[in-house]
């Protein structure tokens, strides 16, 4: 079959763009039936080893996959349209929504309609925390990983950063055994030259920090939109296993490190990211425009949300363009490298526990009004502040997600009306 135009790549990357609900699970399948099964712009085998090589990398995986199959399609050009046009749709819905948000989140039915939205996401975090454990801790060392995980965050409050690097050298260090890992070998044949993958980094850095360059010649440092494009430039290198294993480092930040958020807001803005099409991480954008609204000076606040919003997702998605630009060609020694694999699925099974305690995180802030410091530090909530109407939305939602299958975009449209008929009750 012939190779398809680059005109006909772009609508087609246009129209995944605009339909790819669902999370990652759901936008990979809808890229398997359009380009592997109706078009055939890529074969079965080639797929699912892309998709291999995205899981290893930090970001968003769905949106990398169709900058790869964009990139092996048509080169550069073809990787930019395919990776720009996935994720655009859903980064000015989200931008529309967080200036709705940020307007009317005090309005009685807008506060009555985002409880539902609340309970919703806390279902939807326990159904993606029993998914990913099923798929990702197939061994007892994985399972004392995700476990070590969870005790090293939610008790000691380490650092979101040192657990994923910590899980990622130890599962290095021990890739040789076979009692975890599985062997791998490497193969031999056509080698790509360290000289390009070298000029395409330095390129990609250089695009990626542009935006921060202009914000220190102009705001200085010490600005608002600086801290948020420096923020998320770490996040953007450290999100492996997806948008739910981030959140809690990002929402612990965001509201108790930089006070951009209210608890509560953390899942507002999950909701609305479940609402859109695209990658799931654009709830980063959602955080970006409320931090800089809130710290307007010197624009008005809906110029510096919106600010803020631009470059919270250039500094999160650049660096997925830089991954599969300066990687790609060297994918198949990657797909095999065991020592590489190893820590990568240990990283994975790290995020298993960085993924409860953002359950635990969401469920002590959504079910309970006054959450504060117990023993040893630990979150505890307090009794008398549990708030039943919540916790009847998020049974709700649970029946939902679990017993009646339905997806999660009609779980959260009937929540929200349930949350509404409460509110006003």
């Amino acid at each position: 079959m012939a190779p398809p135009s680059f005109l006909e790549t772009a609508r087609a990357f246009g129209r995944i763009g605009l339909i790819s609900f669902g999370g990652p699970a759901g936008q990979i399948a809808l890229m398997h039936r359009e380009l592997v099964e109706e078009r055939g712009w890529i074969g079965e085998e080639d797929y699912l080893h892309a998709l291999n090589f995205c899981h290893l990398l930090p970001g968003p995986e769905a949106q990398q996959l169709a900058t790869y199959i964009g990139w092996k399609l048509h080169g550069v050009k073809g990787g930019l349209a395919a990776g720009l046009l996935f994720v655009l749709p859903g980064a000015l819905v989200m931008l529309g929504l967080s200036i709705l948000y940020a307007y009317a989140a005090k309005l009685e039915s807008f506060a009555a309609l985002f409880l539902g939205v609340k309970a919703a996401v806390l279902a939807i975090v326990v159904q993606a925390l029993i998914r990913i454990a099923g798929r990702a801790l197939k061994t007892r060392f994985q399972q004392g990983l995700a476990v070590a995980a969870f005790i090293g965050l939610f008790v000691f409050n380490l650092p979101f950063p040192l657990i994923v690097l910590g899980a990622g050298v130890l599962g290095v260090m021990i890739a040789g055994s076979s009692e975890p890992f599985s062997r791998g070998t490497v193969p031999t044949g056509t080698v790509p030259r360290w000289r390009d993958t070298v000029q395409t980094v330095l390129i990609w850095l250089v695009i990626w920090a542009a935006p921060m360059g202009l914000i220190a010649a102009t705001l200085g440092p010490s600005h608002e939109l600086w801290k948020i494009g420096a923020f998320f430039s770490k996040l953007a290198v450290v999100t492996f296993g997806g948008a739910y294993a981030v959140l809690a480092y990002m929402a612990q930040e965001a509201v108790q490190g930089f006070h951009w958020l209210q608890p509560g807001e953390m899942a507002d803005g999950l909701g609305l990211a479940e609402t859109t099409p695209g990658p799931l991480i654009m709830v980063t954008q959602f955080v970006g425009f409320l931090a800089a609204f809130r710290v307007p000076a010197p624009f008005t606040p809906l110029l510096a949300g919106v600010l803020g919003a631009l470059l919270t997702t250039w500094v999160t998605f650049a660096p997925c363009f830089l991954w599969i630009f300066a990687l790609a060609p060297w994918i198949e020694r990657l797909q095999h490298a065991t020592r590489l694999k190893g820590g990568l699925s240990a990283v994975t099974a790290a995020v298993v526990g960085v993924i409860a305690n953002l359950t635990l995180w969401f469920a002590l802030h959504v079910l309970f009004r006054q959450v504060a410091p117990g023993p040893l530090g630990v979150a505890w909530p307090d009794i008398s502040s549990f708030d039943w109407k919540a916790g009847l939305l998020a049974v709700l939602a649970a029946v939902l997600l679990f017993r009646a299958k339905l997806s999660v975009i009609k779980t959260l449209g009937l929540s929200c009306f349930a949350g509404l008929a409460l509110g006003f009750a």
